[in-house]
């Protein structure tokens, strides 16, 4: 009896130590509490560089010529005089993932993201890390285990080669926009991305995101990973009837639309709905326009993600929003980005506008050269290199 009993306790201490493993993963999470929130000072105010490491159809496009002139230390003196305070670095992992080899990241790999990483540090900007992965990349996340096990072994080696930079001011974003529609299997497959990167980087602040294009929607979805050093992000494009108008991706009819306004307004968004062949395409601009998109409603739904925050009593930002500007009309733009940027500072949320110099840029290239758009420059509250463009919050 003596024997069973002392049987029976050493196996009901054998579980308890089995469950508290499973129930937190990252036991070697080595950051100190409030760590994730301490680090939010870094991410205030930030802009997107998409044009750097990712964008380029064919991998063998990213020459050594290319990384020296996409962006140079004169852009990122440029975006630290503006007065932002992060950059976030997208990423194209298909030039260094070797799914299956001993070294998983060759140092070759990483002489040209080293350098980008620290001529960004080098402007005191901390930088977000994030991984853009094509939409075939995404797909097979979502059907294939074998290779979700593959970008885990390519996140922990990514980390561990950045834990060695200062881990208060570079971030490490999951996955970049994930199309996955099973918010179940994301949730499962971003705690397993999370705890490859804590193996390791002990350190650093993970970023993590909802199932679906980073939407809020998504967002409210999920349960935080049991991991305390994460951050949680968010994209905000809404409605992507006026900010995606005139775009030839994604949504079909969006390539038709031009003049759709905001503030919405019911009669020149019949106007612009004209101009889209498919009644029910159509009547989904009709619509925007009776749908009060303005300051009041981008600040309610910008309220959403913040409730699901402060719920969790987890930290939050907002990583991405901005206008396609090629089309829409420039003051109603600005109008847009003011009421989006208002409604995250207004509730303590850091922001990373996209972005630098696409198409949905605060600066353009002439000969070359960037040049701030001094009505986007001002909606960001940021200021103007040489003068004022708006009172820096």
């Amino acid at each position: 009896m003596r024997w069973r009993l002392i049987g029976f306790l050493s196996l009901a201490v054998s579980l308890l130590l089995a469950q508290a493993a499973f129930a937190n993963p990252q036991k070697n999470a080595a950051a100190e509490p409030g760590t994730a929130e301490r680090r939010l000072a870094h991410l205030h105010h930030g802009i997107n560089v998409d044009e750097w490491f990712w964008g380029q159809s064919d991998p063998a496009a990213y020459t050594q010529e290319h990384f020296e002139k996409a962006v140079t230390p004169e852009d990122l003196a440029l975006i630290r005089s503006m007065g932002f305070d992060h950059v976030r670095l997208a990423v194209d992992p298909r030039p260094m993932i070797h799914n299956r080899q001993p070294e998983q990241i060759s140092p070759a790999d990483l002489v040209n993201l080293d350098a980008a990483v620290k001529m960004i540090l080098d402007q005191d900007l901390a930088v977000e890390i994030a991984i853009f992965g094509d939409s075939d990349f995404k797909q097979k996340l979502g059907d294939d285990d074998a290779y979700v096990e593959g970008f885990a072994d390519f996140w922990r080696a990514l980390a561990k080669h950045f834990s060695t930079f200062d881990p208060d001011r570079v971030f490490f974003e999951i996955l970049n926009e994930p199309e996955g529609r099973d918010r179940y299997r994301w949730y499962g497959i971003e705690a397993k991305l999370a705890s490859a990167i804590r193996e390791g980087a002990p350190q650093n602040t993970i970023i993590a995101t909802g199932a679906h294009w980073s939407n809020d929607d998504d967002l409210v979805f999920l349960e935080p990973l049991r991991d305390a050093n994460v951050i949680y992000t968010f994209h905000f494009y809404e409605s992507h009837i006026f900010t995606h108008q005139g775009a030839t991706w994604s949504t079909n009819y969006w390539h038709y639309l031009r003049g759709v306004p905001y503030p919405s307004d019911p009669e020149r968004a019949r106007k612009a709905a004209e101009m889209v062949p498919d009644p029910v395409d159509r009547l989904a601009v009709i619509r925007y326009g009776l749908e009060n998109w303005n300051a009041a409603r981008i600040d309610a739904e910008v309220g959403q993600a913040d409730d699901w925050a402060k719920h969790w009593n987890v930290p939050l930002i907002c990583n991405e929003f901005g206008v396609y500007r090629v089309y829409a009309d420039p003051g109603d733009r600005a109008a847009w980005i003011t009421d989006v940027r208002t409604a995250l500072e207004k509730r303590g949320i850091g922001w990373a506008m996209w972005d630098y110099s696409g198409d949905f840029g605060v600066v353009s290239r002439q000969s070359g050269r960037p040049v701030p758009d001094p009505m986007t420059v001002l909606a960001l509250g940021r200021t103007l290199a040489g003068g004022s463009a708006g009172a820096a919050h």
